[in-house]
This record gives C-alpha cells, structure tokens and sequence, in this order.
C-alpha cells in the first residue's frame, strides 16, 4: 500500500523499547485519495512511538463497503529500504510489482514483498470484493539488509487452536507454530481471534517488545483496556502476554513484535532510508522513471507521482 498524503510529513523514527506496562497507541485516520477515499486508521508511527520491533508502519482499514468507498485502487509506487505485510479479513486486493508478480491478497494469508534496494507495485480490491477488511504493515529493513534485492512471498499458515481462542502466525513464532517466511530482524506476527470471555496468556520471547492491535471487539492487554482500532505496547522483557476479551462477543487482534531495531531512520513517503540527501534521491529516481524500481505491467492508469519534498529537514524528535 503507498502513503498516499499529498503533504507526508519526513520523519526521523529512532528506536525506543518500551517498559513493560502497556502503552496504549490512538489511531489517525488517514483518506487514501480521492473523493471517495477508503480511510485507514494509522497507529505506527506515532509522535509517542516510531516502531515496535522492526514494525515502523500500520494501517488498519475496514470494514468498508466498496460501494460507499470506492474500494482501493493505489496506482504503481515505490519503495525502498522496507518489506510490506499484507493481511486481510474480507474482500480481495489484486497486487503486481515490478518483478512480474501478479497475485491476489486473500483473509487468512500472507503477501510479504521485499522492497530492499526498490521496487513498485500497484494494489486494487477486485471486482467481487464487497466489504474490503485488514491491514497494511511495514517492517524496516536493517542497514546490513537494505539494499537487498527485491522479492515476493506468499504464505499460508494453518490455524492453531488454544484455550479459549485461534491463532494464524504469519511471521515469527508463537504459540509453538513457525513461519517459515524469512525476515531480515527477529520478529512475531499473528492474527488472534478470541471467543467471548476468554482469558489468554501467551509465552513470548523476552528479547521482544510487542503490540496488540484491536481490530474487532473490547480487548483487555496486561489489564489494560484497548478499544477497536488502539494498538497496546508492551517493552521488552515481558515473557507472557496476558490477553482478555472482556465483552461477550468475539474479539479479533494483531499481535506484532520483535527486537528493537536499534537504529534510527528516516521515513518519508513510501521511502525508507538513513537521510534527508537520500530520500531526495529516491525520489529524484521515481520521478525520473530509474530502473531502480522498474515498471508495473498490467495496470490500467498512470503511475503515481510522488509529493513535494519539505521545505526543511525534520529534526529527529524528542522521545518520552
């Protein structure tokens, strides 16, 4: 999915591993273009917190009725120095990037593109998509890995069946399930859903911190409460994650985590990279159609400009 803000602030998102009581994320809604924009709720990054783990970016979009919002449709666009995590619920995304992939993002299963040195893609919810559900996630690459080659990874993992709930780990372990998708940092991802009442503890790895990112339901983390659509963030040396659903219908959650990064970076548009100078040359790149990122076939439209660059350089903020 492309940062479609027609003014992306440039940010400098050093890391910051939390305590272990819970921080809890408000979401910003965000339209993605347009007069009928699909808005997504945007909880990474914040002004409070830029990452967890290597996780720098999360969008949370749905349930749309693609009649009212028109659906998504993301002209090609580029990225650099960062892999996306597609995950839905409902509807069904058709992606093609610059590799020749043409794949359909589907509930219940992984897309995982690799952007590294740069790559383009497009993103549209299909003609039988009615209700349009899920998320977009960023991970950052680490420096030794950046400028990695682009790639393309689809996976689907088998639901796992515990006390009072599901999981489906799409990276990472938990639960004692594995994907065998390959990430460049330790990191955990998984789609928990929660049956009414039921009261959760996961052992996780102490080395990570993690998030919980309600999608549906009333969700109680470590006893702290989180509404549909907060993100809860918990520092690293927690060994257990203690989840509640507090309501009596089903709860659905995200869970994300890994090892801080440790590493600052700057974020502007949909470009990961270590400066200002060098995010003003990737954008020179896209705009002047390098072959770094290469071109997008079968998409019916125009590539998507990217925005003016600031007028300053954004200073790296002051962390809590």
């Amino acid at each position: 999915m492309s940062n479609v803000e027609t003014d992306p602030s440039e940010l400098i998102c050093e890391n910051t591993s939390g305590v272990a009581a819970v921080e809890v994320l408000e979401p910003r809604d965000v339209p993605l273009g347009g007069p009928r924009a699909m808005t997504v709720r945007r909880t990474l990054p914040r002004r409070q917190r830029s990452m967890i783990g290597a996780w720098c970016f999360a969008d949370h979009y749905g349930p749309d009725d693609v009649s009212v919002s028109g659906g998504m449709d993301v002209a090609p666009h580029p990225h650099t120095g960062l892999q996306t995590a597609s995950w839905l619920f409902s509807g069904e995304i058709e992606h093609r990037d610059s590799l020749g992939t043409h794949a359909m993002v589907r509930p219940g299963e992984l897309n995982l593109m690799t952007a590294g040195h740069g790559i383009c893609h497009s993103e549209v919810s299909t003609a039988t998509t009615t209700v349009l559900h899920g998320v977009q996630l960023w991970i950052a690459l680490p420096d030794a890995h950046r400028d990695t080659p682009p790639a393309f990874e689809h996976y689907v993992p088998g639901v796992v069946t515990l006390d009072g709930a599901t999981a489906r780990v799409f990276l990472g372990t938990v639960a004692g399930e594995t994907s065998p998708v390959r990430t460049f940092t330790p990191l955990l991802g998984a789609e928990i859903l929660l049956e009414p009442g039921a009261r959760l503890t996961l052992d996780v790895d102490t080395a990570f911190e993690h998030g919980v990112l309600v999608d549906v339901g009333a969700v109680e983390l470590a006893g702290t409460p989180l509404a549909r659509g907060t993100l809860g963030h918990v520092g690293v040396g927690t060994a257990g994650l203690r989840l509640v659903n507090v309501a009596d219908t089903p709860a659905r959650v995200i869970l994300l985590g890994g090892e801080p990064l440790g590493e600052d970076l700057v974020m502007w548009w949909n470009f990961v990279g270590r400066s200002h100078d060098e995010i003003v040359r990737y954008r020179e790149q896209w705009q002047q159609e390098s072959e770094r990122f290469g071109r997008v076939g079968g998409y019916a439209g125009d590539r998507l400009p990217a925005p003016p660059m600031p007028t300053a350089r954004l200073r790296p903020r002051t962390r809590p």
